[in-house]
């Protein structure tokens, strides 16, 4: 594991965000399976439990090698599991690192949960770990993400094309996205005012 990057659990007013492990699996499992956002990523289709635990074992995997820091999102109100978002592409050496692997479940789409997601791993990655630049990407045919993503204030970079081949042999085209540290007071501004409208939950 990254000596720059360990283990943490993030609370906000709306979430915790815990190291992943095991213990998630099934509740990974109740609301990822079969979801359509999966074609946007690099899993393939996740249609059973089974296909969970290859998701978190493999991420675990990441984690000892020191390039990604996995987390189990948990919406507090409901005490459920939300979803799951990870630290990724860790380069101590140059201070960056990417937030990531985002997905959720329906039940917790277009809530206050992925806005406090992003503003805890970037206060995090800002803050404490003193990060000069955060990555994000997304799918180039994924509109959605990008307008999520351009909505919080990330300086939109470029599309890195046939970047990568997904399970369905699909040739992905990926937009890059980043924010730097003395861009980090803007982004805060503009999380901190979206989170506002949900109250205090």
């Amino acid at each position: 594991m990254s000596k720059w990057i360990k283990r943490v659990t993030l609370q906000g007013r709306h979430v915790r965000l815990e190291p992943l492990g095991e213990k998630h699996i099934p509740g990974l499992a109740e609301i990822g399976k079969g979801q359509d956002f999966w074609k946007y990523m690099l899993y393939g289709e996740m249609k059973a439990e089974t296909d969970f635990r290859r998701f978190v074992t493999d991420l675990l995997a990441r984690e000892e090698k020191g390039t990604d820091l996995p987390f189990a999102v948990i919406d507090l109100a409901s005490g459920r599991i939300a979803g799951s978002t990870r630290y990724l592409n860790i380069d101590s050496p140059n201070r960056g690192l990417e937030v990531g692997g985002t997905w959720y479940g329906l039940d917790f789409q277009r809530t206050a949960v992925n806005t406090e997601c992003k503003f805890l791993l970037l206060t995090h990655a800002f803050e404490t770990l003193k990060a000069i630049r955060v990555q994000i990407k997304t799918d180039s045919l994924n509109v959605r993400s990008q307008q999520a993503i351009e909505r919080i204030g990330a300086v939109k970079e470029g599309v890195l094309r046939k970047h990568m081949i997904l399970p369905d042999g699909r040739i992905r085209d990926s937009v890059f996205y980043s924010i730097l540290d003395n861009e980090w007071a803007g982004v805060k501004k503009r999380l901190v005012a979206m989170l506002g409208k949900y109250g205090d939950g």
